[in-house]
């Protein structure tokens, strides 16, 4: 496995990381797949408050208690449950970012979480309330350091202006090359290092079947899954999708959900075959032709 230094921050987490979001309830399986992920070289492992209800926190705290000093978690806030239990608010403010805090720590079962990052974000939130809340948690060592998951560029941009962040997660793969339009190089220019999802792009970049995705049409995406499997005759095609977004130079780490080992397995190939070379970046460059962000810019 090979490590890169997460932005600003001291973390140096694993180039390709276990999103927990897609684990089964069954905790026995998840516990499993969780060691096996850590016996693999995995250091980083994202969660949030609201995968399965705080589940999914207590079950990756569960699993990583007896080697805690070995892994980094990332988790994530500002999505309050409602009280009748149907579905979620936003809510970005310091007193709820503050107190949902101490309920992740109590899932997660540890004193401090390595990466605290707000799950969203709109351009009409209160951004310095909400960047006084992380900075407050820094200061109290509840938290080493935070970050933003969000793909709307005018947040990112607020954030890079106004904030400490270390660290943004945004869906990039090549089939949402959105990111290359301006987020990524503001991001590296600022010293600010980069989380990807949907790396796979619903799988459909590891071999299901084509279907129209974002703006992109069934027949498009067929064009792309062709030549990703023409460049995987040595590998899957999961891993060449993955060595995709690891070949620019701002991301850090590929965060792909992980439920079963098979997916583990190919996850971890992912960072062991031999890099894209520069010209078969071109040839998937060239697969379909990129959009931009129509919101929020």
């Amino acid at each position: 496995m090979n490590y890169r230094k997460l932005g600003n921050s001291e973390l140096k987490i694993s180039e390709v990381s276990f999103g927990c979001m897609s684990l089964k309830e069954n905790y026995r399986d998840t516990e499993k797949l969780i060691h096996q992920a850590v016996d693999k070289g995995i250091t980083y492992f994202d969660t949030a408050d609201i995968y399965q209800n705080g589940q999914n926190e207590l079950m990756l705290g569960t699993a990583i208690k007896n080697f805690r000093g070995d892994v980094l978690i990332g988790t994530k806030v500002g999505n309050q449950l409602r009280n009748d239990g149907n579905g979620w608010n936003w809510n970005p403010s310091k007193k709820y970012i503050l107190k949902s805090v101490e309920d992740s720590l109590t899932r997660l079962q540890t004193d401090y979480i390595d990466l605290y990052q707000l799950h969203g974000g709109t351009i009409e939130d209160p951004i310095d309330e909400t960047i006084d809340a992380f900075e407050t948690l820094k200061r109290e060592g509840k938290i080493r350091y935070y970050g933003i998951s969000s793909i709307r560029p005018n947040v990112i941009r607020e954030y890079v202006e106004r904030s400490n962040i270390s660290s943004v997660m945004l869906q990039y793969s090549l089939l949402d090359r959105r990111p290359e339009e301006s987020c990524l190089k503001l991001l590296k220019e600022n010293n600010i290092g980069v989380l990807t999802r949907g790396s796979i792009a619903k799988g459909l970049l590891a071999g299901k079947p084509p279907a129209d995705y974002l703006n992109y049409s069934a027949l498009d995406v067929k064009k792309a899954i062709g030549l990703v499997k023409n460049l995987s005759v040595s590998t899957s095609m999961s891993c060449t999708a993955i060595q995709f977004v690891l070949k620019h130079s701002s991301t850090t780490s590929a965060v792909i959900g992980v439920r079963t080992e098979e997916q583990l397995l190919e996850c971890i190939q992912a960072s062991k075959v031999e890099p894209l070379s520069d010209r078969e970046q071109i040839l998937l460059r060239q697969a379909v032709k990129p959009f931009l962000y129509k919101n929020h810019r």
